[in-house]
This record gives structure tokens, C-alpha cells and sequence, in this order.
């Protein structure tokens, strides 16, 4: 009979509610850091972005010396070819929201990530063939109809949030495929993004254009500071995964957005009439919803574990009074015999 794993020590779970509080708290705050690389253009700053994180991944890959996944990796065309797709949509998503940041939509790139998680599911459906929960396609339905509400609201559809979402949702179904841990595939994808950025930056330095060097020492130092900053929340995200449930880090990932949403209305000040709140609270009734049936969902699966456990060890404990029985009954026998 199997022992099911033991669950991790209260300790280590309050470590893991730590990383993941971090995690989503710094990429909840990133609104903040991108516009402090003004003058800077958003093309730069993404540039800047991809080449010093692989400067900061490889430095702790070096520290941690996890070197061992490349060889076996270059042997693989199949699962190089999802890396380079997962850096493709993965800069889509990095300069789609640093322009948004920049361009004062911040509370429009925080719906982005709120309707992350449905995105995800029609992507689940359409590509997986996966099957919905009832109560999934009612979250999926509620959300459709906040993305037509703010479709009037904005007056256009709000693509900067859906792009986001899209790009985002794409990037982690393919992240799936690739099978890599999150320090060794943010390693590879900014080595796949690190000759187009540098090309890039090399550019604009020739033609003049680049703000590296011109604007002072302090703002190279931010720019540099792109890629640590890039690279830190993944690393505390990684350690808040091996250590808690799944369940706890979905509810947790809705930190980010939710400060991007604050940080939109209190520092960046950007308007929300009434028609743009009702479309909010549709999406986070939508968000309601999933995390009803996700919660629901594993409640049954424990129990349903549980009592397979139980039966199980009521089949071991009769298997055993058997055995002791036919031992016994062969034990007269031969002793009968001896007779």
C-alpha cells in the first residue's frame, strides 16, 4: 500500500505564503518602475528588459550551478521550437504592457491579468479540447459579457487588456509543453530574445537614438536593474510553488492585479466612470465564480482521496486478517498430519 506524501511542515508552508505574497506583490508594482525609464521608449526599455535578464538569470544559474538542462535540451528540436514560440509571445506581453504602463492605462493593463484566467480556459477548450464544469462555462459567459461592457465603456474594445491576456494565456499553455522549471525557461526564452534586443540597442546607439548613456548614470542603472527585477518575483514565485497548493497560488495571483488596479486609480489617477465599474464587477464576479468551483473542486478531490485511502487500508487490514487465517488454518493442517 502506498503512504500518501506527507503534507509540507507549517514552517515551510508560511515560507511559501511569504514568496508568493512577494512575488505577486513586486509584479503588482511594476507599474511603478516603468515610467521612472522616461526618456526611454517603450521599445528600448523592452530591449533593456530581455538582455539584462539574462544577465541576472545566468548569474544565479551560475551561483545555483544549474547547468545540467542545456545539453539535453540543444538535443531536442521539438521542445526549442516551443522556446522560441514561448519568447515570442512572452515579448509580446512584456511590450504590450509597458506601453500601456506608459501610456496611462494602467488600470486597463490590470484587466489584462483579471481576465487572465478566463482566457485561459477557452484557450483549454479550443486547443485541449478540455470540458468545462458548469459553473466554468457561467464564469466564461459572465466574463464575455464584461469584456462587450467595457467594449462600450472605452468606446473601442479594450485590446491592450486582451492582447495581454491572449498573449499571456498562449505563453503558458505553451510553457506547459516545454516541461522546464521557471529559472531554466526564463533562461532560455531571454537567450532566444537576447541577439534581436541587443541588435536592437546596438541601433539605436548608432543612430543616436539610445538614451542609455545620455541620460546619466542613474538611468543606466535602472535600465540595468530591468532585469533583476524581472527575474526576482519568478525566482520567489518558484519557491512559493514547490510549497504551497495549487489552490492557495491561484487565489494569490490575483494580488498583481489587484494593486495595478489601485495604483491606476490612486497614483496615475485615471478615470472610471460608472459604465467601466460595472464591467470590473462583472469580471470579478466572473473571477468569484472560478474560485468557488476551483475551491468546491479540490474540497471533493480531498475527500474523495481520503476515503479511497480509507478503503484501501480496510482492503490491507482484511488482506492481512486473511493471511493470518489460511496461516492459521495450514498450521492445524500440518500439525493434524504430524498427528
Amino acid at each position: 500500500m502506498t503512504t500518501p506524501p506527507a503534507p509540507p511542515p507549517r514552517s515551510e508552508s508560511r515560507k511559501g505564503l511569504l514568496c508568493a505574497f512577494a512575488a505577486y506583490g513586486l509584479w503588482g508594482l511594476f507599474p511603478l518602475y516603468w515610467p521612472l525609464l522616461d526618456p526611454s521608449g517603450p521599445a528600448e526599455i523592452l530591449a533593456h528588459r530581455m538582455v539584462w535578464s539574462l544577465a541576472a538569470v545566468l548569474v544565479v544559474l551560475a551561483v545555483t550551478r544549474r547547468w545540467a538542462w542545456i545539453r539535453p535540451l540543444l538535443r531536442q528540436p521539438k521542445r526549442l521550437g516551443l522556446i522560441v514560440l514561448c519568447a515570442a509571445t512572452i515579448s509580446v506581453n512584456w511590450g504590450v504592457y509597458i506601453w500601456g504602463v506608459n501610456s496611462g492605462h494602467v488600470v486597463e493593463t490590470s484587466l489584462g491579468y483579471f481576465i487572465n484566467p478566463l482566457v485561459s480556459i477557452a484557450l483549454g477548450v479550443a486547443v485541449l479540447r478540455e470540458r468545462l464544469r458548469p459553473v466554468q462555462w457561467a464564469a466564461v459567459g459572465v466574463g464575455t459579457a464584461a469584456v462587450l461592457v467595457l467594449s462600450l465603456a472605452y468606446g473601442r474594445l479594450p485590446w491592450i487588456a486582451l492582447v495581454l491576456a491572449a498573449s499571456f494565456g498562449t505563453y503558458s499553455l505553451v510553457k506547459k509543453q516545454v516541461g522546464l522549471d521557471g529559472l531554466e525557461s526564463m533562461a532560455a526564452e531571454t537567450a532566444v530574445q537576447f541577439l534581436p534586443a541587443a541588435g536592437f540597442l546596438v541601433f539605436l546607439g548608432t543612430t543616436g537614438h539610445s538614451t542609455f548613456l545620455s541620460a546619466g548614470a542613474g538611468h543606466a542603472a535602472l535600465l540595468m536593474c530591468s532585469g533583476a527585477i524581472t527575474a526576482l518575483p519568478l525566482i520567489l514565485f518558484g519557491a512559493a510553488a514547490v510549497r504551497l497548493p495549487l489552490s492557495v497560488v491561484g487565489m494569490v495571483q490575483y494580488l498583481a492585479p489587484t494593486f495595478q488596479f489601485v495604483l491606476g486609480l490612486l497614483v496615475f489617477h485615471e478615470g472610471m466612470p460608472p459604465e467601466r465599474w460595472a464591467g470590473f464587477a462583472l469580471v470579478w464576479l466572473a473571477l468569484a465564480l472560478l474560485t468557488w468551483d476551483a475551491l468546491r473542486t479540490a474540497r471533493r478531490g480531498r475527500a474523495e482521496l481520503r476515503e479511497a485511502e480509507a478503503r484501501a487500508r480496510t482492503r490491507g487490514a482484511t488482506a492481512i486478517r486473511n493471511t493470518e487465517n489460511t496461516s492459521a488454518s495450514e498450521a492445524s493442517e500440518v500439525t493434524a498430519q504430524g498427528q
